[in-house]
């Protein structure tokens, strides 16, 4: 079972409330190059999009406290190469650093003792810190509530071990292994403000700009998106509408993998089966660092976060990030008539090894490199 958990930025459980049961119902969209060219305009397009899914998105009793936006990106290495300089460190080919998005505290001497936890752990995993980065922000616009639980976020920049990081997702992997210890060792630490500690993002191809933001807040709050140089080949983008739920700054969407629309109605069941099989995960992929990942699922995560992180370790054990989502969302395929032998065997193969994630939602996902969407087998609501 879930142990009970203090949820930073919601209230405990009381009454009929349990943060445990919290969804989302949202808007989803995303605008890609399919000849993979990077430029400043799938930028300026997803932030068109965020516009158009307004309606999709809520505010609280203030209406520039927005549920949640945000956009995931490929990292703009043009634009991280200028801000790089401007911080006095130089960063190598692209695909040979990954970048870390970090929420932190506003207060500089609190913050540090967790930064410092973060980059021993870097330098633990054999990789190299090369800079940190304050991500320029303007909170004119936002709400009080906002306000109130805002982070101050901050990029570090990580050299990957050429040596022994043979791959891209020999070094995401080892990436995912660095943020599962840092967040178990920064939130156990006692430090002063070590609840704030959460990492929308942390890879060589990928970047996450979101936050408690409106749609139309986002690009705003987020000078960067604004810059020239920011250029990328595709765009996932999010505007939440949480159902019953509490907004935060690390509830709203992309998260790592996903953005999603609806919500998972066999959450509890899929936590369980998941804790259960824990104890007997093993890859070679993986090797001895399978011990430093656990717990898989976060329980203080949403229904979207846990689906996320079930995500996150079925790509990076291997499979293609299309596989990993036909194993978690199947079609409905008993009793199909029109489908092929081949899929009815593969969704019934999968269904011995992962239970379905049932929603009904839809979910658009991104390695960045392919992107895609489904519908589970409940079909989207209105």
């Amino acid at each position: 079972m879930i142990p009970q958990v203090r949820w930073h930025g919601l209230p405990p459980k009381h009454g009929l409330y349990d943060p445990r049961f919290e969804h989302d119902a949202c808007g989803v969209g995303f605008v890609v190059n399919i000849k993979g060219k990077k430029s400043h305009e799938i930028v300026s397009q997803g932030i068109q999009i965020l516009l158009n899914l307004d309606h999709r998105g809520a505010c609280g009793c203030e209406p520039n406290t927005g549920d949640g936006a945000g956009i995931l990106v490929q990292l703009p290495h043009t634009f991280f190469q200028k801000a790089a300089k401007a911080g006095g460190f130089i960063l190598p080919a692209p695909g040979e650093y990954g970048v870390a998005m970090i929420y932190v505290s506003k207060d500089e001497e609190a913050r540090h003792p967790c930064e410092r936890i973060f980059e021993r752990i870097v330098r633990e995993e054999g990789q190299t810190i090369l800079g940190w980065r304050t991500v320029p922000t303007q909170n004119k616009n936002l709400g009080k509530t906002a306000v109130a639980t805002e982070p101050c976020v901050r990029q570090c920049f990580i050299a990957r071990d050429m040596r022994t990081m043979k791959t891209d997702l020999a070094f995401e992997r080892k990436l995912y292994v660095i943020r599962k210890r840092a967040v178990n060792a920064v939130r156990n630490s006692g430090e002063k403000d070590s609840h704030y500690w959460y990492l929308p993002s942390i890879s060589c191809r990928t970047v996450v700009y979101k936050g408690m933001l409106m749609p139309a807040q986002v690009a705003d709050y987020y000078p960067d998106l604004r810059d020239k140089d920011f250029e990328t080949a595709l765009a996932l983008v999010h505007s939440r509408f949480s159902t019953n739920t509490f907004p935060t700054w690390e509830r709203s969407h992309p998260y790592r993998f996903i953005a999603h629309n609806g919500e998972i109605n066999t959450l509890r069941g899929n936590i369980n089966w998941m804790h259960a099989r824990q104890s007997m995960f093993a890859s070679p992929l993986f090797g001895k660092d399978i011990q430093k990942i656990f717990p898989i699922i976060n329980p203080t995560g949403s229904d979207s976060a846990m689906f996320d992180n079930c995500l996150e370790l079925m790509y990076l054990s291997g499979r293609p990030l299309s596989h990993a989502m036909m194993m978690m969302i199947p079609e409905p395929w008993v009793g199909h008539e029109s489908m092929s032998d081949e899929l009815k065997a593969f969704y019934e193969y999968h269904s011995c090894l992962m239970e379905p994630w049932d929603g009904p939602a839809s979910v658009a996902f991104s390695d960045g490199i392919q992107i895609g969407a489904c519908l589970d087998r409940n079909g989207l609501r209105p």
